[in-house]
């Protein structure tokens, strides 16, 4: 029995050799877009090397937009990421389970204005108390997002951003 090409061919959003970023995972590239067989048929998935974990994953090429999926941001998108971690900002809850709740879901909504929030507040917070376990991960991991995507989206070296990032946040206590 053959079958039909799979009608989410025309919904490719994405490209073999694009750059993607992945909620919570970060920045991913597409290596290829292959079916693949599940259940009684056939789907298209696009195969994405995650560098910062060291994993390959497999997303379903009709789910990619419900997973969070979505394209490396612009240059202008960064500019106002980093924008955004140098203004003031609003003082977030002292209770730090309902503080690490309300960080974790704007991480998982995964913009990178979202991402630059969490890092800003989080950074902030450090500087007053020391975060505990939980939060510090969260801290550092949203951290190493916003490195990661932003250096792909102005091309410069994830270095280079890590420290351009720390010291627009540094320059407030100043």
């Amino acid at each position: 029995m053959t079958m039909s090409p799979p009608k989410s061919k025309s919904k490719l959003k994405y490209k073999s050799g694009q750059e993607i970023v992945y909620p919570l995972q970060g920045v991913g590239h597409i290596q290829s877009i292959e079916e693949r067989p599940f259940r009684d048929g056939k789907l298209l998935y696009y195969i994405v090397y995650i560098e910062v974990s060291d994993m390959t994953i497999m997303v379903p090429v009709d789910r990619a937009d419900e997973l969070g999926i979505r394209a490396i941001v612009s240059k202008k998108e960064s500019q106002k990421a980093l924008k955004l971690i140098a203004e003031d900002y609003e003082p977030i809850p002292t209770d730090w389970k309902m503080r690490y709740q309300m960080n974790l879901d704007l991480l998982k909504k995964g913009s990178i204005l979202d991402i630059a929030t969490v890092v800003r507040a989080l950074y902030h917070r450090s500087c007053i108390k020391e975060l505990p376990i939980l939060e510090r991960k969260l801290y550092d991991s949203a951290l190493n997002l916003m490195v990661s995507e932003i250096s792909f989206s102005i091309d410069k070296s994830k270095e280079e951003v890590q420290l351009l990032i720390m010291s627009k946040m540094q320059k407030d206590l100043a």
